[in-house]
C-alpha cells in the first residue's frame, strides 16, 4: 500500500494586539471598559514595585529566597478572566496573578519569611498555595478541573508553570490526563526563555512550546507574553470554551525574566547584559502606559498617582508583616495545617514538643532565682 498523509486539521496561532512601541491593532482590541483597564494597569504596577521592595528586604536579610517576576506582570491578564469561584493553581513565580486573585502583601512577606501562615489562602480564595516542585502543581490542577466536571460545577481551573516545567513527566500526564476526560482546565506556560541557567532552546528543539497540544488534540495558542490584551483575550476564549464543555486548552505566554532566577542566582554567569538590554524594550509596563495615554485613560499625573497609592499600600503591608514577626508564632502551629484531623503520630510529636517548651519555660523562669 502507498504511503499517505494523515489529514490533522491542526495550525497553531500567535496573538499579539499590542506591540512593544505600544501601538493596538483595532481589529483584535479586546475594548475592555476603562475601569478594568485601569485596575490592571495599578494591578501590574504594584506588582512591579511589591517585586523590587522584596528583593531590597532579601538582601537586608529580611525575608528568605524568592522567585522575582520583574518583566512578567503581564500574566495578570490570564486570571482577569476568571470569577471569584474558579480555581488558580500557581507556581512559584505567580505572584501577580495571587495578588489579583484576593493574596495579601504581608501574607506573601510572611511566607518568605519562614512563618506557615503567610501559605494559607484568606478564606473565600480560590487559590492553591504556591508549588515549589516543578510541574506537580499541573497535576492538581488537572485533579481539581476533574471534580468540577464530575459535580457539574461551571468553574474551570487555571494552572501556570514555566518552560522548564513542559520537560517534566508531570506535564504530560496532565495534558494527556486533561483532553482525554475533557476537562475545564487552562494550562498557562509563562515562557521566560531560561529555565534557572538552562536557555529555551535547550530545554526543547520544538519550534514553539504551544504545538506540544498536537499530541494531545487539544487548542493551544502561543501569545506575546508581555502584552497584558492578547493574554486576556486568549484567556478568556480559553475559559468561555471550557465553560461550554469543550475542554482544555494550553496557552504560551512568550515573556522574559528579567531579573533572577531567584534571589540565590546570577544570571550574569549565563546571559549576555544585551539580550536583557533587548528585551527590558518589551516592558508590559511600558506599552501598556502608553496604550492607556494614547486612549486618554493615563496622563503623567494619573501615573504619579497611581505610583504614590501604591508604594503607600506596599509600606502598610510591610508594616502589617513586621507587626506579626515581632509577636512570634507559636512553634505548635506546624502541626495544624498539615490534615484536617492530625494522625496518632503528629499528636505524639506535638505533645512532646509542646512538653519541651514547656520545660525551657520553666528553667527561664528559675533562671533569675538560681543567681540570686
Amino acid at each position: 500500500m502507498p504511503k499517505r498523509e494523515i489529514d490533522l486539521p491542526y495550525r497553531i496561532e500567535y496573538l499579539s494586539i499590542l506591540d512593544e512601541n505600544g501601538q493596538v491593532d483595532i481589529d483584535l482590541d479586546p475594548n475592555l471598559p476603562e475601569d478594568l483597564l485601569l485596575k490592571l494597569y495599578r494591578a501590574m504596577v504594584l506588582a512591579r514595585r511589591f517585586d523590587e521592595r522584596m528583593l531590597i528586604l532579601q538582601r537586608q536579610g529580611k525575608i528568605g529566597t524568592f522567585a522575582p517576576i520583574k518583566g512578567q506582570e503581564a500574566q495578570i491578564g490570564a486570571v482577569a478572566t476568571l470569577t471569584p469561584e474558579d480555581w488558580i493553581v500557581p507556581s512559584f513565580r505567580e505572584a501577580p496573578a495571587e495578588l489579583w486573585r484576593g493574596k495579601t502583601m504581608e501574607d506573601i512577606l510572611l511566607l518568605y519569611g519562614g512563618y506557615n501562615e503567610g501559605g494559607k489562602t484568606p478564606e473565600g480564595v480560590n487559590n492553591l498555595p504556591v508549588s515549589i516542585p516543578v510541574g506537580s502543581q499541573m497535576l492538581h490542577a488537572v485533579g481539581m478541573a476533574y471534580g468540577m466536571k464530575y459535580r457539574g460545577r461551571n468553574t474551570v481551573a487555571m494552572t501556570f508553570f514555566g518552560d522548564g516545567a513542559t520537560s517534566q513527566g508531570d506535564f504530560h500526564e496532565a495534558m494527556n490526563y486533561a483532553s482525554v476526560y475533557q476537562v475545564p482546565v487552562i494550562f498557562v506556560c509563562q515562557n521566560n526563555h531560561w529555565a534557572i541557567s538552562l536557555p529555551r532552546a535547550k530545554q526543547t528543539h520544538s519550534k514553539t512550546i504551544a504545538q506540544k497540544v498536537l499530541a494531545y488534540d487539544m487548542p493551544g495558542i502561543q501569545v506575546d507574553g508581555n502584552d497584558v490584551l492578547a493574554i486576556y483575550r486568549a484567556a478568556l476564549e480559553a475559559v468561555d470554551r471550557a465553560r461550554k464543555g469543550g475542554g482544555p486548552t494550553f496557552i504560551e505566554m512568550v515573556t522574559y525574566r528579567l531579573s533572577l532566577h531567584t534571589t540565590a542566582d546570577d544570571p550574569k554567569k549565563y546571559r549576555s547584559e544585551n539580550e536583557v538590554r533587548e528585551w527590558e524594550k518589551r516592558d508590559p509596563i511600558t506599552r501598556f502606559e502608553t496604550y492607556m495615554k494614547g486612549k486618554d485613560i493615563l496622563d503623567d499625573g494619573k501615573i504619579g498617582s497611581v505610583a504614590e497609592e501604591v508604594q503607600a499600600s506596599i509600606k502598610v503591608a510591610e508594616q502589617r508583616a513586621a507587626e506579626f514577626s515581632a509577636r512570634g508564632a507559636d512553634p505548635l502551629d506546624m502541626f495544624a495545617y498539615a490534615y484536617a484531623e492530625p494522625t496518632p503520630d503528629l499528636v505524639e510529636q506535638r505533645e512532646e514538643l509542646r512538653r519541651e517548651l514547656e520545660a525551657r519555660q520553666g528553667t527561664r523562669k528559675r533562671e533569675p532565682e538560681a543567681r540570686n
